[in-house]
């Protein structure tokens, strides 16, 4: 599986943006989904998870409420809706692909994409 993030930039506080992971094989339907960021100087930590099925999502605190994972089978397309974005947010933004949900630890992740900025503003 190969994903390709997109979607970051730069935003001001309070702002949405939406990334969108495209991933590309036969087999994306069975894996999980989940997302990660890494701001400066910081640790890769866990955003949101998806399921397989699309069924179930699982959020760090940080996120809750506040953002939302989907995705789109029919198009091998995960998604994350990102609003009421604070400047904590900014980070590189990165897709994972696991086979374990949810996937909300960085060595559980089979696939990486190769990430997307997030800049928010105050």
């Amino acid at each position: 599986v190969q994903l390709q993030a997109s979607g970051g930039g730069l935003v001001q506080a309070g702002g949405s943006l939406r990334l969108s992971c495209a991933a590309s094989g036969r087999t994306f339907s069975s894996y999980h989904m989940g997302w990660f960021r890494q701001a400066p100087g910081k640790e890769r930590e866990f955003v949101a998870a998806i399921s397989w099925s699309g069924g179930n999502a699982y959020y760090a605190d940080s996120a809750k409420g506040r953002f939302t994972v989907s995705r789109d089978t029919t198009k091998n397309t995960v998604y994350l809706q990102l609003n009421s974005l604070k400047p904590e947010d900014t980070a590189v933004y990165y897709c994972a692909a696991g086979s374990r949900y949810p996937v909300i630890r960085a060595n559980w992740v089979g696939y990486w994409g190769q990430g997307t900025l997030v800049t928010v503003s105050s």
